[in-house]
């Protein structure tokens, strides 16, 4: 193994030790997601609800299950820390054990990508927090899901890219 290879999978490590650690947090929290005695979750305030709904569920909220809400959003931002960082490094990790220079860029691309999809997170998130402290702000909600949309696709097509490539043995040519 040589040393850049090294430093990327050691930052793959501690990203992905950070992504597990803010994930368990986040997953705990998620029981206590009650409005109107049903449960919601963050994926339907990101992608699946209507703006109608997120401005319903944010009003009728009460003081325990926004402060939850508001901590699961702040480790939210550890988890980014984790997950952004891993998958550019995967796509590092995957670009070194590719021969082809084609997919060396393609993987480089998606690896410098995740800063976008890092800073649509958290947008993301900066958005959910302002509409929690005052759902009356809730606007621009066609623009907040094409940048939520578009983090899950860079992240969602580097990581499902890299990971074929990452898990494979590279040929030792003598």
């Amino acid at each position: 193994m040589n040393y850049g290879n090294n430093i990327w999978q050691k930052l793959f490590l501690f990203c992905l030790g950070l992504f597990i650690a803010a994930a368990f947090c986040m997953k705990w929290m998620e029981g206590d997601f009650l409005h109107n005695g049903s449960l919601f979750t963050i994926i339907g305030l990101e992608i699946i609800y209507p703006q109608e709904k997120v401005l319903d569920i944010f009003s009728g909220l009460d003081d325990k299950v926004k402060t939850i809400l508001r901590y699961h959003l702040l480790f939210d931002f550890v988890y980014m820390a984790g997950v952004f960082p891993g998958i550019a490094a995967l796509c590092m990790i995957a670009r070194k054990k590719s021969d082809s220079s084609i997919l060396k860029i393609i993987l480089l691309s998606f690896a410098f990508l995740q800063l976008v999809a890092w800073g649509c997170d958290i947008y993301e998130n900066l958005s959910l927090l302002k509409w929690l402290k005052d759902p009356a702000m809730i606007n621009g909600f066609a623009m907040y899901h094409f940048i939520v949309t578009a983090k899950w696709i860079i992240a969602l097509i580097a990581v499902l890219l890299a990971i074929p490539f990452a898990i494979r043995r590279k040929k030792i040519i003598n």
